[in-house]
Parts: structure tokens; C-alpha cells; sequence
């Protein structure tokens, strides 16, 4: 048996799953200014609701916000060494320079441009310099920095400068925490750097929520191995989190994304999720989400590690409704404290739940107290979220084709049986708790996106057997059981801006988690001496 725990802005989700899949049970928690705290409660309201023997339980995966916040909020940052391989080139735009000034002000990085990168075709710009290298590590030591984000030209292409400059840099500081670009990020210099130097000042703080986390699973009396959601929803054990907590944003709509799909039955669907404060919407292909194209902006930086393709809007259950100069619910909202403030709560404040009510969508509070709301107010609020709705899954749309639509979350209930210009919705059970099931159910991944040249030596069918090769091994070793694993996304993109044929690839591939090769809290070496 497993347990998911999705934590967000307003609750915290935790439900338990048998070996079949089959939910059990499911509770919805209010989340506290203590994350770690909210996630106790969350355990040990579902223990101690269905009565299991905390022996049974083979693994326990979480969804978290932690990072994401620690970054939006400019907190729990560690000062941070940037070096960039690339001298001569590329000095016009050092590392940080677009990022916002308080951010920088949190992280205070220690820049450094050094020799040493490669072209898109694998020849060196110039050749790393070792003693150039040992400067650096002494500046780092000098600042006493024990983080560092090392990013090359191409990378993606040929690590190698990368990594010869990490094992110069470790061998100068054993206690050196290392982040590397070709292992963050995709193609394009700044937005890949700009990840790894965001992963690399969360490193710390990862250290801090897995032992958090394990000492959480300890204190209800759980000794099962611990899991966390990435963003394209697959897990990474907690070891691997202590090395890429970046991959953990957006997190949480992937997790109800997947979550969807399994109460559902569909693979390829759009998906509505309805919180208490905002709305997520995404599409589904092949039991996945679709990943953005594009750059994505994390608390003002841009970067271009992978993300889910999610637009979100602020409407949720508990959007204040406004009147003057005209009808509009949200973006505001009094997110947790909906059951204090919302009219069927007996509360004064009008709120969407408070229409969906009035409306006969939903059955929560008093609905007494909504009887004296204005008829055709609460008409053209209930059409209101769903043309809010309906719009925004069509402008998720790829092609004239239309999507049926699965909606979950808590906010479900404010949606009416049809949606205008949607050929089928559905609201299936357990939609409340939808996002922790999509971390009960992660599988783990493995991903390849890099470029390669097509010519005399290799073909294209030889390209992506490699890649294809690459990413299962990728997948396995991440903790996948062997025979299960399966490609479920191949992309070739060519590159028209580079001589050559150059191509790059992405192939995605997935398994079953292997819980007999999976290691408890108390088995990593990293948590037990801390």
C-alpha cells in the first residue's frame, strides 16, 4: 500500500492507495504556515481514520511547494559561486544579470567567467584552464561558498568541460556541492544557467525538507521509503532531491494532471483542476502532460528546464465575487479561510462557492443562507466560470480537434454537467484529492533532450536508438523495474540555425516504481549523520 501527500497554497491532500491501485481513503487537510507540519496532520488524520498497520505501507510520495515558495519569497537561499565556460566569448552578459534585484540580492552570487566551452558540433572555443579553475575555488572558499552552478556553451552537446571543471573544483573543495547545466537544463545558454544557479542556492534547503519529510514519516510511525513529485510526473527519491529540488516545481498541477487521468480512464484529455484560490488547466497526451515549447518564467527568471504547458488563472472556490462596475469573481480570494468568510458559511463575504450553491451545483454550508441572493446575479455568475473555463481549455488546444474535459480538485463543484463548445466533461470520484493521487501513482523517468548531427556516421534511425537506448537506461537506473519500462515521448526538432544537420532530440521514457530496490529514510546515508 502507498500514500500520496499533495500540499498547496490552501490544503493539504493525503490519500491512500492498496496495491491495486484502489483508493481507500482520502482526506483534505488545511495547509499551515508550517508545511512540514500540515503534512504530520495530514498522515496522521489518514493512519488514524482508516486504522492501518503502518508496516503495510511500501512507499509514501510527496508533492511539495516548499521550493517553489523558498524562491517566490526570496528565503532559505544559499549564496551561491556562478561560473560560466566560455572565454573568450560570451563576456558581453554575465550570469544573473536579468534576474530581479531582490533575488539577486537574496542569493548574492559569486561570478566568475573562465575559459573553456565548446561549439555546437563539439570543437572546443578554447581549452579549460586548471590553474584558472583553482582560483576560483580559492574565491569560493574566500566567501565561504558551498554551492556552485557551473554552465558551459553546448553542454547539451559535450559535457565534458563541465565535468572536468567540477572534479577541479571538488578536488580543490571535497565539501563542494555541485550543480551541472547539461543536467538542469535544455539548449540556449542563459535560460539553462539561469536554472542550474536556481537549483544550485536551493541545495540546502533540499537537505532541510527531505530530513524535515523523514522525520515526519517517523513521527507517525512509517518506515517506508520516501518519494517526491518532479514536474513531469514521474518521482525522484529523496537522495535525488537533495541534488535537483528545481524539479520539483510545478509539481503540483502534474500531480493532479496524473491524478485525472487515472480516476478518468483517459489518457488524452484536457484538465481542469479547481483549488480554493486558483484554476490550472492542461492537457493530457498519453497519460502525461504536455510539456511547454517555450521558456518558462520561475519568480522572474527565465529559464528552460522542463515544465508542464499549465496556464493558470485566479478562480477558485474561494474567489470574491464583485458586482461595480461589472460582474467579476476573482482573481482575490479568501483562499483558507473560505469556511470563515463565505455567506453559507456564515460569513459576510460573497465568494464563488457561495453561487455554486445558490445555483444547486453544490451541497456545502448552509445553503439557507444564499436563498436571498439575486436570481439573475447568481445565473450569470454560474455562466460566468464556466465561459472562464471553457475558454481557457480551448485556448489549450493544439488543433480544431476537440478535447473532452476531466475537472478535479476541491473547486470541482462551482463547474455545471456541461461546459459550452466541450463534447464531454467529467467529474470523476475522488476529485477532490485528485492531486495526491497523481503523486501516489508517479512512476519514475528517465529523459534525453540533446542535439545530435545526422551524417556519414550517424543516421537518423541510429540517433534515435540511442536516445531511446539512453533514456531507458536512464530510467532504470533511476529506480524503474527493467520490463516495464516504455518510451512514451519522442520529439525531433531540427535545429535550422546551425550548420550541419543538427537535430535535437527528446525522448521520454517511464516505468513502474521498484519498491525492492527502493531505500527507507533511515537507509540514506546523508539523513542518518544529520
Amino acid at each position: 500500500m502507498r500514500i500520496g501527500i499533495d500540499v498547496g497554497g490552501t490544503h493539504t491532500d493525503a490519500v491512500l492507495l492498496d496495491q491495486d491501485m484502489n483508493v481507500v481513503a482520502g482526506i483534505k487537510t488545511a495547509t499551515t504556515a508550517d508545511v512540514t507540519g500540515g503534512v504530520v496532520t495530514a498522515l496522521s488524520t489518514l493512519l488514524e481514520g482508516s486504522r492501518l498497520d503502518r508496516g503495510r505501507i511500501s512507499a509514501v510520495m510527496i508533492g511539495t511547494t516548499h521550493f517553489t515558495n523558498a524562491l517566490v519569497t526570496r528565503r532559505r537561499l544559499a549564496r551561491t559561486g556562478v561560473v560560466r565556460l566560455a572565454l573568450p566569448a560570451t563576456a558581453a552578459l554575465p550570469p544573473t544579470s536579468a534576474w530581479p534585484a531582490e533575488l539577486v540580492d537574496a542569493v548574492r552570487p559569486v561570478v566568475r567567467l573562465c575559459h573553456g566551452g565548446h561549439e555546437f558540433d563539439g570543437r572546443p572555443i578554447s581549452p579549460l584552464d586548471p590553474d584558472e579553475l583553482k582560483r576560483v575555488a580559492a574565491d569560493l572558499a574566500a566567501h565561504d561558498i558551498t554551492t556552485v552552478a557551473i554552465s558551459s556553451v553546448f553542454s547539451p552537446v559535450t559535457a565534458e568541460a563541465e565535468l572536468a571543471a567540477a572534479g577541479i573544483l571538488r578536488a580543490e573543495l571535497p565539501h563542494l556541492r555541485v550543480s551541472l547545466s547539461h543536467q538542469i537544463g535544455r539548449i540556449r545558454m542563459l535560460e539553462r544557467e539561469n536554472a542550474t544557479v536556481v537549483n544550485a542556492c536551493l541545495l540546502d534547503l533540499a537537505d532541510e525538507i527531505v530530513d524535515a519529510f523523514a522525520a515526519a514519516l517517523a513521527a507517525v510511525g512509517v518506515r517506508a521509503p520516501l518519494f517526491l513529485s518532479q514536474n513531469d510526473g514521474t518521482l525522484m527519491d529523496a537522495e535525488y532531491t537533495r541534488s535537483y529540488p528545481v524539479r520539483t516545481f510545478a509539481s503540483g498541477p502534474t500531480n493532479s494532471m496524473r491524478g485525472a487521468a487515472f480516476l478518468a480512464g483517459l489518457a488524452d484529455a484536457a484538465v481542469v483542476d479547481i483549488g480554493g484560490t486558483t484554476t490550472d488547466v492542461g492537457v493530457l497526451t498519453g497519460g502525461y502532460p504536455r510539456q511547454a515549447g517555450t521558456d518558462v518564467d520561475i519568480a522572474g527568471v527565465r529559464t528552460n528546464f522542463r515544465m508542464p504547458d499549465v496556464v493558470s488563472v485566479g478562480l477558485g472556490g474561494g474567489s470574491r465575487v464583485t458586482r461595480r462596475p461589472e460582474l467579476r469573481i476573482g482573481p482575490d480570494s479568501v483562499g483558507y479561510q473560505l469556511t470563515e468568510q463565505a455567506l453559507v458559511f456564515g460569513g459576510r463575504t460573497l465568494t464563488a462557492t457561495d453561487l455554486a450553491v445558490a445555483a444547486g451545483l453544490a451541497e456545502v454550508g448552509d445553503r439557507s443562507l444564499v436563498r436571498g441572493l439575486d436570481r439573475d446575479l447568481v445565473r450569470r455568475g454560474a455562466a460566468w466560470m464556466a465561459d472562464r473555463v471553457a475558454g481557457l481549455v480551448d485556448q489549450m488546444r493544439l488543433s480544431a480537434e476537440p478535447l473532452p474535459v476531466v475537472i478535479v480538485g476541491g473547486g470541482a463543484i462551482l463547474m455545471p454537467a456541461e461546459l459550452p463548445g466541450v463534447p464531454e466533461v467529467r467529474i470523476p470520484g475522488h476529485h477532490g484529492v485528485a492531486n495526491a493521487i497523481g503523486a501516489a501513482i508517479g512512476q519514475i523517468g528517465g529523459e534525453v533532450d540533446r542535439l545530435f548531427l545526422i551524417g556519414s556516421q550517424l543516421t537518423r534511425d541510429d540517433v534515435l536508438d540511442q536516445a531511446r537506448a539512453e533514456a531507458t537506461d536512464l530510467a532504470v537506473s533511476a529506480g524503474a523495474v527493467p520490463s516495464s519500462v516504455e518510451i512514451v515521448h519522442v520529439d525531433e526538432i531540427h535545429v535550422n540555425y546551425l550548420p550541419g544537420n543538427a537535430v535535437r532530440v527528446i525522448v521520454r521514457a517511464v516505468g513502474d516504481l521498484d519498491l525492492g530496490r527502493a531505500r527507507t529514510p533511515e537507509e540514506d546515508p546523508q539523513w542518518a549523520t544529520t
